[in-house]
This record gives C-alpha cells, sequence and structure tokens, in this order.
C-alpha cells in the first residue's frame, strides 16, 4: 500500500506543469503548523494561479501522517503596500489522512476532496510568505465510524527561491 502510494505522489510531481515566476519567486518552502503540521510547498503556475502541497502530522480528529495538494487562486487583493500584498486564495484539492493499522479495522485511511480558503502575507522587499488556511475535508473513503467531514487549518510560513 505505501509502495503504491509513493508511486502515485512520484507520477503526479513528474506530470505537474512547470511554474512560471510570479514576480520572480516561483516557487517557496516551509513549515506548516495546526492540522497538518509539518512541511508545504507552494509553486506559482502563473499570476494569481498556484498549487500547494503539505505533509506532516495531523493532531486533530484523528491523529495520522497527513498529505494533501490544491490548485490555488488567488481572486481578491485585500490589501496591497510598499511592504507586503495580502491576497485573498480559495482553491480545490485532495488530502490522504493515514492514521496507522490495527488487528480489527486494518489500515486506517482516509482520503477525499479538499477546500481550503486562506490569507497570504506576500512581502515584498523579502523572499517570504506568510499564510492562514482554513479547509474543509469531505472523506468520501474513511474508516467505518469516523466523521466524513473534517476541517484543517494551519498558519505558515515559506521561503521563495
Amino acid at each position: 500500500m505505501h509502495r503504491l502510494l509513493w508511486i502515485a505522489l512520484a507520477c503526479a510531481v513528474a506530470s505537474a506543469p512547470t511554474p512560471a515566476a510570479a514576480e520572480g519567486r516561483p516557487f517557496g518552502l516551509g513549515v506548516i503548523l495546526g492540522s497538518p503540521t509539518g512541511i508545504s510547498a507552494k509553486a506559482y503556475i502563473a499570476k494569481g494561479h498556484a498549487i500547494d502541497a503539505a505533509l506532516g502530522i495531523a493532531f486533530v480528529n484523528g491523529n495520522g501522517f497527513h498529505i494533501h495538494a490544491d490548485y490555488l487562486w488567488h481572486p481578491l487583493i485585500l490589501a496591497n503596500d510598499e511592504a507586503f500584498t495580502l491576497p485573498l486564495y480559495i482553491g480545490i484539492g485532495g488530502r490522504m489522512l493515514f492514521r496507522g493499522r490495527d488487528d480489527k479495522e486494518g489500515d486506517k485511511l482516509h482520503l477525499g476532496p479538499r477546500a481550503p480558503v486562506g490569507i497570504l502575507f506576500d512581502f515584498k522587499t523579502i523572499p517570504i510568505d506568510v499564510f492562514l488556511e482554513v479547509a474543509l475535508v469531505i472523506d468520501v473513503i474513511r474508516t467505518e465510524g469516523d466523521d466524513v467531514v473534517d476541517i484543517n487549518a494551519g498558519v505558515g510560513v515559506r521561503y521563495y527561491f
């Protein structure tokens, strides 16, 4: 099962479009704290459009290994001054939560669509952004008896290369 997931992830990364430069900083890598807590990445594919992903540990509503990827659209700029731009973003993607294995139920896997909404402090003078996001997750595949709806929330920071 793990091997199949790694193969699927490798295929998705290999087939992703090459990011276009968004204000000279097309790719960011950093951390996210919350649910999940781990590594966050974002690649701009066009101005106002990006793919983000995170992998880490989920501590709320089912501890386990969490991985997600989302297509993001930045439709609205809430503030724009000399120091930073503050866009609102929305998106759609997917989330996988692997909660381990036990003798009675087997693998505890949650898989479903994810819809994030967030704000992004995109600093103009340094290649860093800070974000705050909330995402609704609907688990299409889940462990029997677990909730269908889940909420992810996190705050993070990324450095752009």
